[in-house]
């Protein structure tokens, strides 16, 4: 197909798509679609005709509206915030429960000495276990 119909094919489109009365796509205001109804490739609008993939986008702003492939990114946008704050939140609980696990632990090593020395301070018939296992004999 020569360029000069092609772009051609791609204003009809456009002019259709913007107007509200697709043919061959859905309507969307996509490159995709405008690729679908105009028939042809997408990469004839990435690559060959770049002005009018930005004069297709340019004209769907100026009627206030917005393409939607900005809209799929915004949405994904939306998303990635919520993520990173639901993210943000997990990661200040997790600091909380670390910081009260250590104490935790701290306060479990401290009542074990106490409990170790008493043992060894006040003989008795009870016999402080040796912290490590012992290997069996052989």
């Amino acid at each position: 197909m020569s360029p000069p119909a092609e772009r051609d094919r791609i204003r009809a489109a456009m002019d259709r798509i913007l107007n509200g009365t697709p043919q061959r796509s859905n309507g969307a205001l996509t490159i995709v679609a405008l690729a679908t109804e105009a028939d042809v490739p997408c990469n004839a609008l990435t690559q060959r005709h770049l002005d009018l993939k930005n004069e297709f986008y340019n004209q769907v702003r100026a009627r206030g509206e917005m393409p939607d492939s900005e809209k799929r990114l915004r949405r994904q946008f939306v998303k990635a915030k919520e993520l990173r704050a639901r993210a943000v939140k997990e990661i200040e609980q997790l600091k909380a429960d670390n910081e009260a696990l250590v104490g935790a632990l701290h306060q479990a090593v401290m009542e074990n000495r106490r409990l170790r020395l008493q043992l060894t301070e006040r003989p008795s018939n009870v016999h402080v276990l040796p912290t490590q296992p012992r290997p069996p004999a052989q």
